[in-house]
């Protein structure tokens, strides 16, 4: 059986925030039955945001990539969602959360949902709601990983590495925490995901990139990089909001419960901090890049609001808002400067994924002591190095024997060709292709 962790610690956080008498004396308390239907909507709803996000990882990415190359993103995000979905089922979801007991890893094995017509109020919600809330979180990891090795690697590589990623790294590194493992002994405190989900993901796409190398003509012997600019700024955007309206179920369905006034009044306070850690992440994004550049740059102010809600996503109840403006707005910072780093450094992320998802999460997991005393700055570190040693190192050896066995990278020309002819076939744009005619 699931341990519901998340909301043992939510409770706690609550206490510690103090609930208005007046509310306590006013909360009638409603039956087993009816805090099992609201739980388990809470789920669902939860859910189907976050599996929008999918959808949003998908236009994000299809909109920073070359025209050549959007079809291929649109292929990978489907396919890795799709994956993930059947890998959690016939593995991850028991290693995550089957039998860790202050372990490191669960049980092997295939998820069983209730019976047709069958319930139990003992867990106080439907299994199947919470296979399917913590399935999506899955797909995410993998679509981090999609968008920083976008245009130069090939498909069956890249989805032979979500199969082990989903079905195993992921669901592994979860139990730790989640599924009441050794980190969650410790005291380590991650709410919706900061470490467990975006780190895990950029960890593993860090070491892709390391590997993979960057793309043809982006770095220049001389040490100057030559912009690769997307295809569509508008479909960035659209992804950009697509994600931001999905992560209200990415945080707010972690309270993993619905079924108290004290529980929805938190579920809208988190839904609150979740918004102005992102609007503080644009805000700054743009800020600095006029200040730095003289001009504002579209993709900054995109990330910058992705990177807000990452850094909001490890405590997004217990901060107040100015915690969350400040928590949000420091995070659209690690991406204007954190970018060009990684082009010094010759680190090619497509979507900028790396700072983002990978620094800061790494930012949001540190800062939560700042506002949940429960947590500490030592415990959470712990949690970071852990996370950061395991995936790094399991990515990096996953992908070195996929270069040796298949090949990861396609040739030179293909890549200039684009991946969408020479992979799949199906250009997204055809009328801009060579040799054809616009209608």
């Amino acid at each position: 059986m699931r341990i519901s962790l998340k909301t043992i610690g939510m409770s706690a956080s609550a206490l510690a925030l103090g609930a208005a008498p007046a509310l306590a004396q006013d909360a009638s308390p409603v039956s087993p039955e009816t805090q099992y239907i609201f739980n388990t909507l809470l789920f669902l709803i939860g859910g189907f945001l976050v599996m929008w996000m999918a959808a949003g990882f998908a236009m994000l990415e299809a909109g920073l990539v070359r025209t050549k190359n959007v079809s291929m993103q649109c292929l990978k995000n489907i396919s890795l969602y799709s994956i993930a979905g059947l890998m959690f089922w016939i593995t991850g979801y028991n290693l995550m959360y089957t039998g860790v007991d202050g372990g490191f890893i669960g049980s092997f094995g295939p998820y069983s949902f209730d019976p047709v017509g069958g319930n139990s109020l003992d867990t106080g919600y439907s299994t199947a709601s919470d296979w399917f809330f913590q399935m999506v979180f899955v797909a995410t990891a993998a679509s981090i990983v999609s968008g920083t090795l976008a245009e130069r690697i090939k498909l069956w590589p890249f989805l032979l590495f979500t199969v082990i990623l989903t079905g195993f790294i992921y669901p592994i590194a979860g139990s730790w925490q989640w599924g009441g493992g050794w980190l969650s002994e410790a005291g380590f405190s991650d709410f919706a995901g900061s470490t467990l989900v975006h780190s895990v993901g950029g960890w593993a796409a860090l070491a892709g990139a390391l590997i993979l190398g960057p793309r043809a003509g982006k770095y220049n012997a001389n040490g100057s990089v030559t912009p690769l600019p997307g295809s569509s700024m508008p479909l960035a955007t659209l992804g950009t909001f697509i994600l931001w309206l999905g992560w209200f179920g990415f945080n707010g369905a972690s309270q993993l419960a619905m079924g108290t006034i004290n529980d929805v009044t938190d579920i809208s306070r988190i839904f609150a901090n979740t918004n102005m850690a992102a609007a503080a992440g644009v805000v700054v994004a743009v800020l600095l890049t006029q200040l730095m550049y003289k001009k504002v740059d579209v993709t900054m102010a995109l990330n910058g609001a992705l990177a807000g809600l990452v850094a909001i996503t490890a405590e997004p109840l217990a901060p107040s808002v100015l915690q969350a403006v400040i928590i949000g707005g420091i995070g659209g910072a690690i991406v204007v400067f954190t970018v060009p780093l990684l082009d010094k450094l010759k680190i090619d992320d497509v979507v900028g994924a790396i700072p983002v998802h990978l620094l800061a999460g790494i930012w949001g997991t540190l800062i939560v002591p700042l506002s949940n005393a429960d947590a500490s700055f030592a415990t959470q570190a712990l949690g970071v190095v852990a996370y950061g040693a395991f995936t790094f190192i399991v990515s990096a050896v996953l992908w070195l024997v996929l270069k040796a066995v298949v090949g990861i990278r396609v040739t030179a020309e293909e890549e200039a060709m684009g991946l969408d002819k020479v992979e799949i076939g199906v250009e997204a744009y055809p009328e801009f292709g060579q040799g054809s005619q616009r209608l």
